[in-house]
Order: C-alpha cells, then sequence, then structure tokens
C-alpha cells in the first residue's frame, strides 16, 4: 500500500510540474503574441483582399487555404529554422528579416502604383475563376511568409525558456491562436455582407433588418478601406523591419532620427495623448520610409523582371 502512495505521490507531482510547464508555455505564448500586435495586425489588415471578386461560396474556403499555408509557414518552415538560427547563426537573423522587409516594401510600392494607375487590382476578378483563385492563393501566402516571418522572429526574441524544446512549444502555440486569430477574423469580414443580407431579409424586428442594410451597404467601402490599410500596413512594416535592422547591424542613426522626431511631435500635443502620436509619428515615418524603398526597389526590379519574362 505505501509503494501504491508513493508511486500516486510521483504522479502527483510529474502532473503538478506538467500543468506548470503548460502555464509556462501559454503565459510565454500570450507575452510573445501581445509583442507580435503590430505585425499580427497588419496580417489581418492584408488578406481580405485576395477574396474580393470571388463568389460568395468560394470566400471561406479560399481563406481556409491561406490559413493552412500560414500555418505551414510557420509550423512547418519558420519555426524549425527560427530555431537553427537562433541556435547556431543568430547574426543571419536581421539580414533576412531585412530582405523580408524589402519585399514587403516592393511589394506595398507596386500595389499603390496599380491602384493609382488603373484601380485596385484585387477588386476584380476576371478571367478563369479556378486560375485566378490558385494565383490569389498562392500571392496571399507568399505575403503571409514575409509577415508570419516577423510575428514568429519577434516571438521569439521574447521568450525566456532557454531549452529548445520550451523555446518551440511556445513558438508552435503562437503559431496556432494568431494563425487561428487573424483568419478568423478575415473570414468574419469577408462575411459580413452576407450576414447583413440576411438580416435584412429575415430579421424579426425593423431594427435588426435596418442594421442588415446598414451592413451590406457598408461593406464595400469598407473593404476599400482596408485595401489601402493593407497596403499601408506592408510598408509601415517593411519600413520597421528595416530600421531595426539596421539597428541590430550596428547603424541606429536612421532609428534615432525617426524616435527624435516622434519625441517632438508627441512634445507638441497635450500629455494624454502624448504616447499615441509618437507611436503614430513613428509609424507614419517607417511607412513613409518603406515607401521609399519599395518606389526604388520598383523602379529597379521591374526593368530586369520584364527583361526576363520577354526571354521565357
Amino acid at each position: 500500500m505505501s509503494g501504491l502512495l508513493a508511486l500516486l505521490d510521483d504522479v502527483a507531482a510529474i502532473a503538478k510540474v506538467a500543468a506548470a510547464s503548460v502555464d509556462d508555455v501559454i503565459g510565454q505564448a500570450t507575452k510573445a503574441g501581445a509583442k507580435a500586435a503590430g505585425a499580427v495586425i497588419d496580417d489581418a489588415a492584408v488578406t481580405p483582399k485576395y477574396v474580393q471578386g470571388f463568389s460568395a461560396e468560394r470566400e471561406l474556403p479560399i481563406v481556409w487555404r491561406i490559413a493552412m499555408g500560414s500555418i505551414r509557414n510557420k509550423l512547418v518552415i519558420l519555426l524549425p529554422v527560427a530555431l537553427l538560427l537562433s541556435a547556431f547563426a543568430p547574426w543571419l537573423i536581421a539580414p533576412l528579416l531585412m530582405l523580408g522587409g524589402g519585399y514587403l516594401c516592393y511589394e506595398g510600392a507596386e500595389k499603390l502604383i496599380h491602384s493609382l494607375r488603373k484601380g485596385d487590382p484585387h477588386a476584380l476578378a476576371t478571367g478563369d475563376p479556378a486560375h485566378l483563385e490558385e494565383a490569389k492563393v498562392k500571392g496571399a501566402i507568399k505575403t503571409d511568409f514575409i509577415l508570419s516571418a516577423e510575428i514568429m522572429t519577434i516571438a521569439l526574441a521574447t521568450i525566456e525558456t532557454p531549452g529548445i524544446w520550451g523555446q518551440a512549444a511556445v513558438l508552435a502555440v503562437v503559431a496556432v491562436a494568431i494563425t487561428a486569430m487573424v483568419y478568423g477574423a478575415v473570414a468574419l469580414i469577408v462575411k459580413a455582407d452576407d450576414l447583413g443580407l440576411w438580416m435584412a431579409r429575415a430579421g424579426r424586428t425593423g431594427l435588426s433588418r435596418g442594421l442588415g442594410r446598414g451592413i451590406v451597404a457598408a461593406m464595400p467601402g469598407f473593404l476599400l478601406v482596408l485595401t489601402w490599410v493593407g497596403t499601408a500596413a506592408m510598408l509601415w512594416v517593411g519600413g520597421s523591419i528595416i530600421v531595426h535592422g539596421l539597428e541590430e547591424l550596428g547603424s541606429g542613426w536612421l532609428g534615432h532620427h525617426i524616435h527624435d522626431v516622434a519625441l517632438l511631435a508627441a512634445a507638441l500635443v497635450p500629455l494624454q495623448i502624448a504616447g499615441a502620436t509618437e507611436w503614430f509619428a513613428t509609424a507614419a515615418l517607417d511607412g513613409v520610409l518603406g515607401l521609399a524603398l519599395g518606389l526604388a526597389l520598383v523602379v529597379l526590379i521591374t526593368p530586369v523582371m520584364g527583361w526576363v519574362q520577354g526571354h521565357e
């Protein structure tokens, strides 16, 4: 009997350790997710434009395909790469992130140019629906890869667990939780007009039917605004990655100047909104930097891409 009681004590002790480990993983994952909130918001703002122009019955399947691609990006590629780089080549993380930031700047600037010239290229889908869906899903997953790399890297930097398996567990929780949150929000956004239509037709009260009609009427403008927010987000995050990458590489003069200008802007407003003003000023300056770099990359890369396509 005493042996059985001792065994039960051991089992209870192991259970307590396991519970503490789970709590630690969840706590650190929550902290890491909060640190990566900026990139998470960008991801949620960028994605809905990839389903615009498709039939209503294809919207959720497209979102699901992109979400599964995002999970593969995070768990299959980025998680092991992040752990390996952190363990064996931490000096490579900043340059690789800067390459990703440059890509976001390029794509954001290209989207802006297309929008100003001939309207948003994502607003309407023409041609073979299956081919267009495949192209949009691939484009969305490619963009998600850069944003996911930023999220996972920020998360990795906040993890306090020393062991590689603990770090892997926290990163896995962050990857799954953030993907579910982002693409759950995207699914709600893209189906909001269908919900509004249903409310307008089947609502039991005049208020609910009026609210449904209001949702239907507001969604086109909301999606247009969201498209512009997504483009601005690419430029903001891309510029921010470049600035922080330069600081990691020992060249912090640009980041210092941006910080000084943001502090100056905060000093010009009431104290109650000084913090928000500093944040917005920093984000705006990062975005301007991202736009300038993106336009430069468009000028440099577009002729090369045209030459390559002409010789295929």
